[in-house]
C-alpha cells in the first residue's frame, strides 16, 4: 500500500480533486471558464490572478472572509489548530461566553474552511493550509493596505534592514542576551513576544501611559506617528521592541506583540453564525395579501396612468439622456407623487418593455406597442409582468437626483443607472423575507446586518458611491417591493411568494380573488360629474377618460365633464348622438339635463369653422361669424384677411390656428385638402417595436451542468496531453524535437508514419497542431483514418471527433502507454 504525496502547488492540489469537485470550482466561480482553460495548469493560474481572486473573495460571507484573513496573517503554511486558535484565541482569557464563542468557531471552521477550498483560495492539507498568494497579498498587512484584522508585520518583516547595533539595543533593553547574528536576534525577539509569560513580565514593568499607546493600537490601525523627540512612554516601548519604526515618523506595533495583547486573536469579534432577522411584527397572513393586492392595484392604475399621460408623444429626451428635473417634477405633479416615486414608476415601464424613445429627430419617449398588448392582459397577468420585469432589472431608481463618480447628476432613464449587484440584493432580501412565517414583517435593520454579514465585501461601487451601497440597495428594495404590491404591510404576500417559489401562472392565480372585478357603469351626478365607483372596464375607461377629465383618484374617481372634454370627444369621431347613447348605457343614474345640454351645444358649434392650409384659411358659411372674428381684437396676431365671404387666410399655420380660435370660444374643426373634417384619435402614438433593457450582468452567468461536464472534460484532456509521458525513440532514431512549453517538431515523413501506424492499432499519439488562425496547441489523438491529406481522429482534449490537415502538424510522438 502506498501513501498519498501531499500536493506541493495549487495546479496539483487541483488534479487531484475529481470531476465533481473541479465543477463546482468552475460553479462558484464562473469567471475561471472564459474561455475554458487548456489544461489544470492554466485553470491554476488563471484561479489565482488577482482579478479572479478578487470577484471570488467578494462572494465569501463574513466568517470564511475572516478564516482567509486569519490565514493571512498565519505561517504559511499554517496548521488547523494554528488557525483554529486564531479564530477562537489561546484561551488564557477565557470567560463562559468566550467559551461559548469558542464553540462556535470550531463548529463554523470546517465548513468555513470547504468554502475556501472549494473556492480553491486554499489549498493543502490540515497540517499544511496553504492560502494561495493573491489572496494573501490582499489581506496580508502593508503601510498602504493594512490588513482587515488590523494587525501588522511580524517582527522580522519590521526590522528588515535595521542595522544590527540597534538590534542589540533593542535585546539589551529588553532583558535578552546579546547576540551578533541579526537573524538569530530578530527570532529572540519574535519568540519574546510569542512567551506569554516572558511577556506579562516585560509589561508588568511598562509605565501606564505605555499600556495606554498599546491599547490604542492594538486592534488596528497598528501604525503611529511619533516625534522626533517621544515622549517617554513611546520612547520605552521603542526602545524594547513593542514598537519598531517604519520610516523616520512612524512607527508599527509588530504582529507577534500585537496577538498576545489580543489574547491570540485574529479578529476582535468572530462572526461564525449569521445575524437572525428578526420580526418587527406577526400580521394575519389574509390582511397581508390584501393590503398588497390593493397596492398591486395602484401599481397597475399608475403606470397605466402615466404611459396614458405620455400617449400622444411624451417628454423630450436630454442630450446626455434620460428625463429633465423638470419633466420628471411634471409627471410627479401629474401622477400626484413624490419625485422619487415618479422616478421608480417611469423605470419600472422601461424596465418592462411598455416605454421607450421613439426614434424621431426630435427624440421623446412614448409608449411601446408592448404596451397595447399589456393592456390586453388580465390584471393579475399585468402585475406579474410588471414583478417580473423588476426582480432582474439592473436599474437602479434610487440613483436618481444622485451624482455619479464626474460630479454629473443621474437623470431618470439616464445611461448611468445601472448597478449589477441590485439583482442579487433584491432576491436575497425577498429570499430572507420568504423564510420567516407568512405574515410577519422582519425588521429592516436586521435584514441589512444579514445581508451585510453574507457579502461583507460587495457594498463599494467603482462609481464612487461608498461603502454603502449594497445597504442602500437593500433599503430601495424594501421601499419598491412595498410600492409594487410584492410585500404588503411589510410582510411578504402569499403571491409573491408564489411568483418566487412556483411562478407566475401560480402568482397571477393568488393575486386574482383578491383584485376587484371591473365595473361596466357610473354614477353621473347633476353637477357635470361622474363617480366610478370601482376600476372599469377598459372600452368604458378609454371612452369616458376622453369624453371627461380625471377630477380626483382613491378608491372612486370622479370625471369632470367640460367643453373641452366634449370637444375633445367630438375631434376624436364621436357624435352628439353617440355621446348621448353612450351616457345612457353606461349610468346607473338618468343622464342629467345639464350634461345633455353641455353637449348639443358644443356638438352644434363644433365644426362650423374649417380650418386647412393657406398657410391657414378658416371656412364657414356664415358670413357673420368670419365678421365677429375678423372683428376680435384677439385674432390681430393671426393676421386674417378675408379671400371671400365665407373664407378667410391666415399667416399662422393651421395648428396655431386651430388653437388660437378655441381659446377665443370657437369650436373649429381641422380638415384635409380634400375638405374632409380630420379626426384626431387620442391616444395613438406608439414608438417602433422595442426590446426591454438588457439588464448589466455582474460577472459571468452561472454556468450549467452540460458545461461544465463539457468544461471539464476539456481541461482533463487538456492535461493528459500536457502532461502525458511521450515513448522515447528507439535507438538510432530521430526524437521529436521539444522545449518546455513548445510543440513537438517532425519530419513530414515522420508524421505521416507514425500517424499510420497509430490509425492501424488503434492507438493514440501526441501532436503539435496550428490552426487556420494560427493559434497553435497540443493535443491528444486516437487516429481512424488518414487519407488525401487529413487525419480523422478522436480528439480527447476536446472529446469529439475532428479533421486534422497533415501539413498543419508540426510533430507527432507516440504514447509511453494508453493513458487516455
Amino acid at each position: 500500500m502506498g501513501t498519498t504525496t501531499p500536493p506541493r502547488t495549487l495546479a496539483e492540489a487541483l488534479r487531484a480533486r475529481g470531476d465533481e469537485s473541479l465543477a463546482g470550482l468552475l460553479r462558484a466561480r464562473p469567471d475561471l471558464l472564459n474561455p475554458v482553460p487548456n489544461d489544470i495548469t492554466q485553470l491554476a493560474t488563471r484561479a489565482g490572478t488577482r482579478a479572479s481572486v478578487v470577484r471570488a473573495l467578494e462572494h465569501l460571507d463574513r466568517f470564511a472572509l475572516q478564516t482567509a484573513e486569519a490565514l493571512a496573517v498565519a505561517p504559511d503554511p499554517a496548521p488547523y489548530d494554528t488557525l483554529l486558535s486564531l479564530l477562537t484565541g489561546d484561551g488564557l482569557d477565557d470567560g463562559e461566553q468566550r467559551d461559548d464563542a469558542g464553540a462556535a468557531v470550531t463548529a463554523a471552521l470546517p465548513g468555513a474552511l470547504a468554502t475556501l477550498r472549494e473556492q480553491a483560495l486554499v489549498w493543502g492539507e490540515d497540517e499544511r493550509l496553504r492560502l494561495v498568494r493573491t489572496a494573501r497579498e490582499l489581506l496580508a498587512p502593508s503601510p498602504q493596505h493594512p490588513s482587515p484584522t488590523g494587525l501588522g508585520p511580524t517582527v522580522a518583516e519590521a526590522t528588515a534592514g535595521m542595522s544590527p547595533g540597534r538590534l542589540q539595543e533593542i535585546l539589551a533593553a529588553a532583558g535578552l542576551p546579546a547576540t551578533h547574528d541579526p537573524v538569530s536576534a530578530v527570532a529572540a525577539l519574535a519568540a519574546l513576544f510569542t512567551d506569554r509569560t516572558r511577556m506579562a513580565e516585560l509589561l508588568d514593568t511598562a509605565p501606564v501611559e505605555a499600556l495606554s499607546v498599546l491599547d490604542r493600537l492594538v486592534w488596528g490601525p497598528p501604525y503611529g506617528e511619533v516625534t522626533p523627540n517621544p515622549t517617554p512612554p513611546v520612547k520605552w516601548l521603542r526602545d524594547r521592541g513593542l514598537l519598531l519604526p517604519v520610516s523616520t515618523r512612524t512607527v508599527v506595533l509588530p504582529r507577534e506583540a500585537a496577538l498576545h495583547l489580543r489574547a491570540g486573536r485574529a479578529h476582535r469579534v468572530p462572526e461564525p453564525v449569521p445575524p437572525v432577522v428578526a420580526a418587527v411584527a406577526e400580521r394575519d397572513p389574509q390582511a397581508v395579501d390584501r393590503a398588497a393586492a390593493g397596492q398591486a392595484f395602484t401599481a397597475l392604475s399608475t403606470v397605466e396612468e402615466l404611459l396614458k399621460l405620455w400617449n400622444g408623444g411624451g417628454p423630450a429626451i436630454l442630450r446626455a439622456g434620460g428625463l429633465s428635473v423638470r419633466e420628471l417634477k411634471r409627471t410627479a405633479t401629474a401622477l400626484e407623487v413624490s419625485e422619487p416615486i415618479a422616478a421608480f414608476w417611469v423605470e419600472l415601464a422601461y424596465a418592462a418593455g411598455l416605454l421607450a424613445s421613439d426614434g424621431e429627430s426630435d427624440e421623446r419617449y412614448a409608449p411601446t406597442p408592448a404596451y397595447d398588448e399589456w393592456l390586453d392582459l388580465s390584471a393579475p397577468d399585468r402585475w406579474t409582468h410588471l414583478a417580473t420585469a423588476w426582480l432582474p432589472a439592473t436599474r437602479v431608481p434610487g440613483l436618481v437626483g444622485g451624482q455619479d463618480a464626474k460630479g454629473r447628476a443621474l437623470s431618470a432613464l439616464g445611461p448611468e443607472l445601472d448597478r449589477s449587484a441590485a439583482p442579487e440584493v433584491r432576491r436575497r432580501a425577498l429570499a430572507l423575507f420568504a423564510e420567516l412565517a407568512p405574515g410577519t414583517a422582519p425588521d429592516p435593520e436586521t435584514l441589512l446586518q444579514r445581508l451585510r454579514w453574507e457579502r461583507p465585501l460587495r457594498g463599494s461601487s467603482p462609481t464612487g458611491e461608498g461603502t454603502d451601497l449594497r445597504s442602500r440597495l437593500a433599503l430601495w428594495t424594501l421601499n419598491e417591493a412595498e410600492l409594487l404590491g410584492i410585500t404588503g404591510r411589510g410582510a411578504l404576500s402569499s403571491q409573491a411568494r408564489a411568483l418566487l417559489e412556483e411562478g407566475e401562472e401560480t402568482a397571477a392565480a393568488r393575486l386574482a380573488p383578491l383584485l376587484p372585478e371591473p365595473l361596466d357603469h357610473v354614477l353621473l351626478q347633476a353637477d357635470l360629474t361622474a363617480v366610478a365607483p370601482g376600476p372599469l372596464e377598459r372600452p368604458l375607461a378609454e371612452t369616458l377618460s376622453v369624453l371627461a377629465d380625471v377630477e380626483s383618484k382613491g378608491g372612486a374617481t370622479v370625471y369632470r365633464f367640460t367643453p373641452g372634454s366634449v370637444r375633445r370627444a367630438l375631434d376624436a369621431g364621436q357624435a352628439a348622438a353617440d355621446l348621448h347613447a353612450f351616457l345612457a348605457a353606461h349610468s346607473r343614474t338618468p343622464v342629467p339635463q345639464p350634461l345633455s345640454y353641455l353637449i348639443d351645444d358644443v356638438a352644434r358649434r363644433h365644426g362650423h369653422l374649417r380650418i386647412g392650409a393657406a398657410s391657414a384659411y378658416v371656412r364657414c358659411d356664415d358670413e357673420a361669424v368670419l365678421n365677429e372674428i375678423l372683428a376680435d381684437r384677439r385674432s390681430t396676431g393671426l393676421r386674417l384677411r378675408r379671400l371671400a365671404p365665407t373664407v378667410l387666410a391666415s399667416q399662422a399655420d393651421p395648428g396655431s390656428l386651430l388653437e388660437a380660435l378655441r381659446e377665443m370660444g370657437y369650436a373649429p374643426a381641422a380638415e384635409s385638402a380634400e375638405g374632409d373634417v380630420l379626426i384626431t384619435r387620442a391616444g395613438a402614438r406608439r414608438t417602433p417595436p422595442r426590446t426591454p433593457p438588457t439588464p448589466v450582468p455582474e460577472g459571468p452567468p452561472t454556468p450549467d451542468a452540460t458545461l461544465l461536464g463539457a468544461a471539464v472534460r476539456a481541461i482533463r484532456a487538456g492535461d493528459t496531453a500536457a502532461t502525458v509521458v511521450r515513448k522515447e525513440p528507439a535507438e538510432g532514431a530521430s526524437a521529436p524535437r521539444t522545449s518546455s512549453g513548445s510543440l513537438p517538431r517532425t519530419t513530414s515523413a515522420e508524421t505521416l508514419a507514425t500517424v499510420q501506424a497509430a490509425a492501424m492499432t488503434g492507438s493514440a499519439v501526441w501532436i503539435g497542431y496550428v490552426n487556420a488562425e494560427g493559434a497553435a496547441s497540443q493535443r491528444v489523438i486516437a487516429p481512424v483514418r488518414v487519407e488525401g491529406g487529413f487525419v480523422t481522429a478522436y480528439d480527447h482534449t476536446a472529446d469529439e471527433v475532428r479533421t486534422f490537415a497533415l501539413h498543419r502538424i508540426t510533430g507527432v510522438a507516440e504514447l509511453a502507454e494508453d493513458e487516455t
